[in-house]
């Protein structure tokens, strides 16, 4: 399984994912689920993911082979659709056509697959968009009321969101907020692990502004895991009933 968080807010976005993949206690291996396209200045487009591994990695390679095809259009390549509204259209119906396929080969044994997809960006002159993609390939909208969206096992970070994230949350604290999410889900699900892939897209930059990998061990994810326990038993202690 794992865990994806996107949130849309006034000065930016910020998403973040791991990359823990397994197929039983037996096979857990590594995989990215974060995956950057970008005209630098022109277009930014980064897509999340959670679900079956062959869903996804398929999914991602037509995208890519849309894009590279020299004969590409706006109706086919996301890097030459006018809107971000079409780019989620692409997407979706690239996600459900892959799904149907493996799907049919695996109903002989009576198994299925299923996939869902964060897609985020901005073009130039255009607004900052963020899409849940559904395994059928119908998705919903971020807004200001609601300015997240998560995917894989979300409900262990989601409290943290609720509390805290609303439209208006500066970029660093956002940071914060998404690092916090996922550290409550990494020790509540060992289905989610590291490393992590976070990035900020600024608004109107049109290009990933940071990006980092959070490796197991690093020391300031460690810190600020080790004060977020300690403030919630402080929290707890001071509380009385």
């Amino acid at each position: 399984m794992t865990y994806c968080v996107g949130l849309l807010l006034r000065d930016g976005m910020v998403l973040l994912s791991d990359t823990r993949t397994n197929a039983g206690l037996d096979n857990i291996a590594t995989y990215r689920k974060m995956f950057v396209f970008e005209d630098t200045g022109e277009r930014v487009i980064t897509i999340l993911t959670a679900g079956s591994l062959s869903v996804t990695q398929t999914t991602i390679a037509r995208l890519r082979d849309a894009m590279d095809d020299p004969e590409s259009t706006p109706e086919t390549s996301i890097m030459k659709a006018p809107t971000l509204l079409k780019v989620a259209e692409l997407v979706g119906n690239t996600l459900a056509r892959v799904r149907s396929d493996i799907d049919e080969k695996l109903s002989a044994m009576g198994q299925g697959a299923s996939a869902s997809m964060i897609v985020a960006g901005q073009r130039r002159g255009g607004a900052m968009r963020m899409f849940l993609i559904y395994p059928e390939g119908n998705f919903i909208e971020a807004t200001e009321d609601t300015p997240f969206l998560q995917i894989g096992e979300h409900k262990y970070g989601k409290p943290i969101l609720d509390r805290v994230v609303k439209a208006h949350t500066s970029l660093a604290d956002a940071q914060k907020a998404v690092l916090l999410s996922m550290d409550s889900t990494l020790r509540s699900n060992l289905s989610v692990g590291m490393p992590l892939d976070l990035a900020v897209i600024e608004r109107d930059a049109c290009r990933v502004t940071l990006r980092r990998r959070i490796e197991a061990g690093d020391e300031s994810f460690r810190a600020m895991s080790d004060a977020w326990s300690n403030a919630l038993r402080e929290g707890f202690t001071r509380i009385t009933v």
